[in-house]
C-alpha cells in the first residue's frame, strides 16, 4: 500500500512539474485521458525503480563530491536519474523527454519539492500504522 502511496503521488508531481516547466515532455497530449493516465502512472514506476535500484549506487560513489558541494550535488544526481528514468521510458515507448539537462535538473527540483510537499500532508507513513 505504501509502494502505491508513493507511485501516485510521484506520478501526481511528475504531471505538475510537466504542466509547469516548458522544457518538459511526458507522454502525448493528443491522447485519450486513459492512456495520458497510463503513460504517467508509467514514467512513475520507471523513476521509482530506477530511485530505487540505481540511486543509492551513484549517490555511494558520488559521496565525496556531495561533501565537497555540502549536498547540491544531489541536484545533479536527481537530473541524471531523470535523464536516465527519460531514457528507459524511450525503450518502453513511454514518453519522457528534456530539451537539455539544464530543464532535467529545474524538473527535477521541483519534482522534490512537490513530493515533499504532497507527502508531507498525505503522510503516507501514518495511514499505513492506522491500518
Amino acid at each position: 500500500m505504501r509502494f502505491l502511496g508513493h507511485l501516485v503521488i510521484t506520478a501526481l508531481a511528475l504531471w505538475v512539474t510537466a504542466l509547469i516547466l516548458p522544457g518538459m515532455h511526458l507522454g502525448d497530449d493528443g491522447a485519450p485521458l486513459l492512456t495520458q493516465t497510463l503513460t504517467v502512472l508509467g514514467v512513475a514506476l520507471v523513476l521509482g525503480l530506477v530511485d530505487t535500484i540505481v540511486r543509492p549506487v551513484v549517490k555511494l560513489l558520488t559521496l565525496p563530491v556531495t561533501c565537497l558541494t555540502l549536498g547540491l550535488f544531489l541536484l545533479v544526481i536527481n537530473a541524471l536519474m531523470l535523464l536516465l528514468a527519460g531514457w528507459i521510458c524511450g525503450l518502453l515507448g513511454l514518453t519522457l523527454a528534456f530539451d537539455s539537462f539544464w530543464w532535467a535538473l529545474l524538473a527535477g527540483a521541483i519534482i522534490g519539492l512537490l513530493t515533499s510537499i504532497i507527502e508531507a500532508f498525505v503522510d503516507t507513513d501514518e495511514v499505513r500504522e492506522r491500518a
